[in-house]
């Protein structure tokens, strides 16, 4: 367990289950390289009874061989020319000396979509397997892991068939926080200051694969040259297959990816839809949820007194997602792109989204840093209905005490300077809040930036501010 960076209520979850006095049913699912497997792996080590993993673009064939070599593993006899329901036969009939002894049995199919091709009727087989035989033993837990969401979530999680209402608990297993990130480069011996591990994490997010490649001694544009900026660097095609591994049919997703990198602000389902010139019903809303589900997107409630309701702004949240499509078309053939480009435009405004974007995975650091962890708050963002452009607040956290602590992020390597014309918007940005929304709490306006503000007259009206070192706090 001690291996494991961060992961503590999950590790914690994991023990509970373990040890109850019911079978359990656990299904852990998340964004592709984000460490499920290494959770499980490390933090039950020797104790997995059984483990096996699905072969990604196999076929049946290859799969049940996969199957039956962790078969091989702890003695029994399976033949991948066999069905699903005779493989998992073997499995129990394997087990069932264990588990009558009273021993604790805890099986591990990863990457279970993997395993349910067309029509090799995988799924009844898990079904008949769990019904029948796992679910009437205590001491057995079984654990399936995926990247496929979509599958994890239709199949297991709201399953309608044999497996519904089987399940007995849920890992959503998130990217690491800041905090996590420094833990873990610290750990492989890389020695960063924390601005420029935050500069890391609006590349590569907190997805622990993308930090293991992050050589000791390489500063983040050698890092970035090396993975990203040469033709044959290991992530240059990184985009294309993570989501050809995550969706069968990648290119819808991949074209909301697309829209809403092109809309930094964010746009509402009927925005999406009609900019991809097809319905606001069921099939968008699956596509969006499978997005959400594997962290690619996040809904932000907007308060909006036009329509006397919340509505939902879906952005684009994925830190990878986001630096890949900023940058891939640019980047050309230069493999030291990053090296000779630090201060370039095109950097810095891709700074400044990403940044805002670490700010908002966040917000619990924030609340804590504001001294209202222990309040209930309720965060959306605004759009005005009247103003051409709109304004638009981009994090509003809506205090149970009567203030609303309206929230402006930048991104500065020096202490941020309030000049005279930002200061003028913001303020007609705040009225507008107050007019459209008649809200009647007290607003208070603040800053999240890396080093605070720098003293001037505008500066005083900034009620609280949020720095970096905030940002990193567990």
């Amino acid at each position: 367990m001690s291996a494991i960076i961060g992961r503590a209520e999950e590790q914690r979850q994991l023990s509970l289950l373990a040890n109850s006095s019911k079978a359990e049913f656990i299904a852990v699912y998340g964004r592709r390289r984000v460490g499920k497997t290494y959770l499980i792996t490390e933090h039950f080590r020797d104790q997995l009874a059984f483990y096996a993993s699905g072969v990604l673009n196999a076929k049946t064939l290859q799969q049940k061989e996969a199957f039956c070599a962790a078969l091989d593993k702890i003695g029994a006899v399976g033949n991948e020319h066999e069905s699903w329901m005779k493989l998992f036969g073997c499995l129990q009939n394997a087990l069932q000396p264990r588990v009558d002894a009273g021993q604790q049995t805890i099986i591990f199919l990863d990457e279970i979509p993997c395993f349910d091709t067309q029509r090799a009727e995988f799924v009844p087989a898990l079904d008949h397997f769990w019904n029948t035989w796992a679910s009437h033993y205590a001491n057995v837990k079984l654990v399936v892991c995926g990247s496929a969401t979509s599958w994890i979530i239709k199949n297991i999680v709201d399953s309608h068939g044999g497996l519904h209402d089987r399940l007995t608990f849920e890992i959503h297993l998130h990217p690491f926080t800041l905090s996590e990130t420094e833990q873990y480069l610290q750990t492989n011996g890389v020695k960063w200051t924390r601005m420029m591990i935050a500069q890391a994490y609006m590349v590569f997010g907190g997805i622990p694969y993308y930090l293991s490649l992050v050589l000791p001694g390489e500063s983040l544009a050698q890092t970035l040259d090396r993975l990203y900026s040469k033709p044959t660097g290991i992530l240059r095609r990184e985009y294309e297959r993570l989501f050809a591994s995550l969706f069968k049919i990648p290119e819808p997703y991949m074209n909301i990816i697309s829209l809403l990198s092109k809309n930094n602000k964010g746009l509402t389902r009927d925005e999406i839809a009609g900019k991809m010139h097809m319905q606001s019903g069921g099939t968008l809303t699956k596509w969006l949820k499978d997005l959400k589900n594997c962290d690619f997107i996040r809904s932000y409630r907007v308060y909006s007194r036009k329509i006397k309701q919340n509505s939902e702004l879906y952005a684009l949240t994925d830190m990878f997602t986001i630096f890949h499509l900023h940058f891939h078309s640019i980047i050309g053939e230069e493999e030291k792109f990053f090296s000779k480009n630090l201060k370039t435009s095109n950097l810095l405004s891709w700074e400044g989204l990403a940044f805002e974007r670490v700010a908002m995975q966040h917000i619990p650091q924030i609340k804590q840093s504001l001294g209202i962890h222990g309040i209930e708050v309720d965060y959306y963002q605004w759009r005005s209905a009247s103003s051409a452009p709109a304004a638009q607040i981009d994090l509003i956290l809506d205090r149970a005490d009567g203030i609303v602590n309206i929230c402006e992020m930048k991104f500065s390597q020096t202490p941020y300077l309030i000049k005279k014309a930002e200061y003028d918007k913001l303020q007609n940005r705040l009225f507008a809040f107050q007019s459209e929304t008649q809200m009647n709490k007290g607003l208070q306006l603040t800053f999240i930036t890396l080093y605070g503000l720098q003293p001037n007259e505008y500066a005083n009206d900034v009620v609280q501010q949020v720095t970096l070192d905030d940002l990193f706090k567990e």
